[in-house]
């Protein structure tokens, strides 16, 4: 799910659809007014599942679609060779996620622990683990 909003109320750190990829906003640079055109706005995003860097250049009043994250606890009940099993701890659903590419993260990685995991467009991704 995601939201309209204009190109001008996007800020570093926000998160964007380009390319109908969610993606956080790391540079942001707008242009003054010209003599015959409006502002105009160049956003760089990193995707937030791929980590591909994308750009859209656009006027400030230009409407684009800003990405619902949904921000959940869960537990891990099991840990393959490449993918977690987590367990909601709300609705106590079971998701299959891969195991995160981040060394720092995959270190606290253990059965019974409590993590962080995104939700956003229908898909998963494990942010943090919490306690540690």
């Amino acid at each position: 799910m995601s939201k309209p909003a204009d190109l001008g109320s996007v800020k570093i750190g926000s998160y964007l659809l380009i390319d109908g990829e969610p993606c956080k906003v790391v540079e942001y640079d707008k242009s003054k007014p010209g003599k015959h055109g409006s502002a105009k706005a160049r956003v760089v995003g990193v995707g937030l599942f791929d980590h591909v860097k994308r750009s859209i250049v656009s006027p400030v009043s230009a409407n684009v679609e800003i990405p619902l994250v949904e921000k959940n606890g869960a537990q891990i009940i099991s840990i393959s060779s490449d993918n977690l099993q987590i367990m909601d701890l709300e609705t106590f659903e079971i998701l299959e996620l891969p195991i995160p590419k981040d060394d720092e993260l995959k270190g606290k990685i253990a059965t019974g622990v409590e993590v962080e995991y995104w939700r956003v467009l229908g898909k998963d991704k494990l942010m943090k683990i919490k306690g540690k």
